[in-house]
């Protein structure tokens, strides 16, 4: 790992791949562009509008973090698009409808220039969507090697020193790790067979390390948490990272369970259902790409309580997850929760939290975040799992033989602190101790 001076600047331009044109792609491009325009504030985004503090606090430093550490600058972007259907990125924002017609009609320049590639695309991982816009291929072999001809020719085009590839297309049906993924050579010849436990996030995922660009999983499909990934990552010294972005209802579990745990207030059971009508709505309603997303949601709890050390509090709590699909809705989920705690004595006590969220409005910083933090990671020579920007995921990936931290305030202080390391400042630990010794 490099630090301070020796980490590699972040000149000329920057291209991101986005798999997916959808709504969060789109928020997220057309996001960028208001905001490079001036008429946008980057709400959310850490890169863009966090402080970090440095030092002592009678020290009063503060600066932004895109002040403190070297990141590549939102006019340095350029946009990289695949998606199953032939729309522009103005034609799928207006589809998505998660913008107003008026913003996205002051970007139809930059947007209408974004045109997307032809996917590689299965109905059999991703059962609800049909695809009309998709590469043709003998192989997935053959279907990598047309998705580095295309990076190779982007890269070309737009004269880019680096890239960065992120997934923001649907959720796959569930897939376990097996055989084919546990080492690359065999995950090589899968490709060359066309190993059906292969989908074709795991070959953008396997496209973009041969390329010798790191990869970030926005969904919970399998992708590179595996061990052939982690092999391709650290051969060609690559920082990987996921799963599934944390936006809404997850969000707010990675806040609340930790103040439970923090006040040793015990849990009987966690009842959580969304309504939500987008593309992703319409994808989850199939049991298989649902089961996907379930094992993503129902884990994070049980690692933040850790019942086995708290059986008291938290042994045999019942969570329940549940999303339905509803097309009124659009973009804009609602999710409830029922909550059932126990305090003192053991008497009971309900929460409930009615929240009416927009997914790609909370997802879109992510991935600009994630996206900027990911290429830092390149520039100082960090390879594999980035466990410090578990900030960011609903199943957040760890290195084997470690659990994954899913407390959101244990994660942020972990990615402040990493960036701290990064710069050669001292690590915060908030224990006050010059304080005793004044007195």
């Amino acid at each position: 790992m490099l630090r301070g001076k020796d980490i590699k600047p972040a000149s000329g331009k920057l291209g991101v791949l986005i798999v997916g044109l959808g709504a969060v792609s789109t928020t997220f491009i057309a996001g960028v562009e208001a905001i490079k325009k001036g008429i946008a504030e980057p709400i959310g985004s850490l890169t863009q509008m966090a402080t970090i503090r440095l030092g002592k606090r009678t020290e009063n430093r503060t600066p932004l973090i895109n002040d403190f550490v070297p990141l590549s600058q939102l006019k340095d972007l350029e946009f990289f698009t695949w998606d199953i259907f032939e729309d522009n990125a103005y034609q799928a924002a207006l589809k998505c409808g998660v913008l107003d017609k008026i913003l996205i009609d002051n970007l139809k320049d930059e947007l209408s220039a974004i045109k997307p590639h032809k996917a590689v695309f299965s109905n059999k991982y991703v059962k609800k969507l049909n695809g009309t816009y998709i590469k043709k291929a003998d192989s997935k072999m053959e279907y990598a090697e047309q998705l580095m001809e295309d990076i190779t020719a982007f890269k070309k085009e737009k004269n880019l020193e680096r890239l960065v590839m992120i997934w923001l297309a649907s959720t796959e049906v569930y897939i376990e790790n097996t055989e084919v993924h546990s080492d690359l050579a065999k995950f090589e010849q899968g490709l060359k067979d066309n190993h059906e436990s292969i989908s074709p996030s795991m070959i953008y995922a396997y496209a973009a390390l041969k390329s010798d660009i790191p990869f970030i999983n926005g969904a919970p499909n399998l992708t590179v948490d595996m061990g052939a990934m982690r092999e391709l990552a650290g051969k060609n010294h690559l920082p990987i990272c996921g799963k599934d972005l944390k936006t809404g209802q997850t969000l707010m579990k990675t806040i609340l369970a930790p103040g439970f745990k923090a006040r040793m207030l015990g849990l009987n059971g966690w009842f959580s259902t969304n309504i939500l009508g987008n593309r992703d709505g319409e994808v989850l309603d199939d049991p298989e790409s649902f089961k996907t997303k379930e094992v993503s949601k129902l884990s994070v709890i049980d690692q933040i309580l850790q019942p086995e050390k708290y059986p008291a509090l938290y042994k045999d709590y019942y969570h329940k997850v549940r999303i339905n699909y509803y097309p009124p809705r659009g973009d804009n989920k609602e999710s409830w929760d029922n909550i059932d705690i126990f305090g003192w004595l053991g008497y009971p006590m309900q929460i409930k939290i009615n929240f009416l969220c927009r997914d790609s409005i909370l997802a879109a910083p992510v991935a600009l975040d994630l996206v900027l933090f990911v290429d830092l990671a390149h520039r100082a020579n960090m390879s594999g799992i980035q466990e410090w920007l578990s900030f960011y995921f609903k199943s957040p990936m760890a290195a084997p033989g470690l659990y994954a931290e899913n407390d959101l305030f244990i994660q942020q202080t972990k990615l402040k602190n990493t960036l701290r390391y990064m710069m050669e400042e001292e690590i915060i630990t908030h224990l006050g101790l010059d304080y005793y010794e004044e007195i």
